[in-house]
């Protein structure tokens, strides 16, 4: 099974807040590849999906840190 299943991609997006981009784990790119096409600028961080809270309640207060 892809390594993509358990990896998540965390950057600001233009409100403030953090966006959360879930890789296809049968898409045919890497993760890098999935990054430079669908993340914009340069900040980023790639983080274990362990690491996503998954109560969304309060989702859209999350902040990006570096």
């Amino acid at each position: 099974m892809s390594d993509l299943v358990n990896k998540r991609v965390i950057f600001p997006n233009a409100e403030g807040g953090v966006s959360v981009l879930v890789p296809a784990p049968n898409c045919g790119l890497t993760l890098e590849q999935i990054i430079a096409k669908d993340v914009p600028g340069d900040k980023y961080q790639i983080v274990d999906k362990s690491e996503i809270p998954s109560d969304r309640t309060f989702r859209n207060a999350w902040e990006y840190k570096e």
